[in-house]
């Protein structure tokens, strides 16, 4: 098992904290962690903020690139056909997207090679941590996809060249190690709950017109890359993206969170949990004595979207603006005006 980050390529220089003790910024500064500037670009001008966009859109695809060239490069490694794979290995892994300051999505998974039958069988043999590092190294150099051509310009998606990989190590196993799989657990719990407006201070909510964005207190960077996305979703040539539904998320489109299927238990399998425990919890407010009836039904696969997010719309009318509409409501016919 590894813990793996697949970085996005560059659109610009933003400005950074390059290394520890902090050097100075390519700006010449030493930035505070928490200086707004950090992820902005230096010269915004020169930033590539159709490509950035583009780029977030397509990253679904590319991950999925990505883990067809993981299994051809791990097959290639253990001398198998690639077929052959799934009769002695299976490779499975859960992932997060989380946005970088410059707006960037990137990918944070956990990897794991198990045996044929997932998770609860061993892997075989030949299947070490050097074998699967090297094989993700290669995977996410062989990943591209094409993407659109715009105004002559052909765009080619591909992962950053920064590609971190770290074992994952139980505490059954290494004792005292600095990446256990508590620490992975609580990394992607913060990865998870970071969102768009978190990273960059964007909106937390579709945009129904651009002129929405005027008033809005927004951070200049954030502004224009939800600006280009609207901009690009008016394209006819890309409107499979949906770029302008998806524009408070800067044009990425894709799920925050997705796994492999065998990599644990089914969402059905904790709503089933969860409703059994309901179930239990109501019974005990009742004063009921907990009866074991069985598990709770199986829920249907169709889920309702619950939106736990509000936004002021308005008052009602005072006294005062009630008897100006009145006024200025036309009587009805037959009847005098006031």
């Amino acid at each position: 098992r590894v813990f793996a980050t697949l970085t996005a390529p560059g659109f610009g220089a933003v400005h950074n904290r390059p290394g520890r003790p902090v050097r100075p910024c390519r700006c010449g500064l030493r930035h505070a962690p928490d200086d707004p500037a950090l992820g902005t670009p230096i010269d915004p001008d020169c930033y590539d903020y159709e490509a950035a966009v583009l780029w977030n859109a397509h990253a679904g695809a590319l991950w999925r690139r990505f883990t067809i060239h993981l299994r051809r490069e791990i097959a290639h490694r253990a001398g198998l056909p690639q077929r052959a794979l799934a009769e002695h290995a299976r490779i499975s892994f859960a992932k997060v997207a989380e946005y970088q300051r410059r707006g960037a999505v990137h990918f944070h998974a956990v990897i794991r090679l198990d045996g044929p039958g997932g998770g609860h069988t061993p892997p075989p043999a030949w299947a070490t941590v050097e074998l699967l590092t090297d094989a993700i190294g290669a995977a996410v150099t062989r990943s591209s996809i094409p993407g659109p051509v715009l105004d002559g310009r052909a765009h080619t998606f591909a992962f950053g060249r920064q590609l971190d990989i770290r074992p994952i190590h139980g505490p059954d196993l290494h004792a005292g190690t600095d990446l256990s799989e508590q620490a992975v657990a609580g990394y992607i719990a913060k990865y998870a709950t970071k969102g768009a407006e978190a990273a960059t201070g964007t909106l937390d909510r579709p945009l129904r017109f651009l002129a929405e964005l005027v008033g809005l207190d927004l951070p200049d960077h954030a502004r224009r890359l939800i600006r280009t996305a609207w901009t690009l979703g008016a394209r006819k040539e890309l409107e499979d993206l949906r770029l302008r539904t998806w524009a408070h998320m800067l044009g990425f489109r894709g799920h925050f969170s997705t796994k492999s299927r065998a990599y644990s238990t089914t969402l059905g399998a904790l709503r089933t949990a969860r409703a059994e425990w309901r179930r239990l919890q109501a019974a005990l407010a009742r004063g009921d004595a907990p009866t074991d009836t069985g598990p709770a039904p199986e829920p249907s696969e169709k889920t309702t979207l619950v939106l736990g997010h509000w936004i002021y719309a308005g008052t009602g009318l005072t006294p005062g603006e009630e008897w100006l509409a009145d006024s200025l409501t036309p009587a009805p016919k037959g009847e005098s005006s006031r």
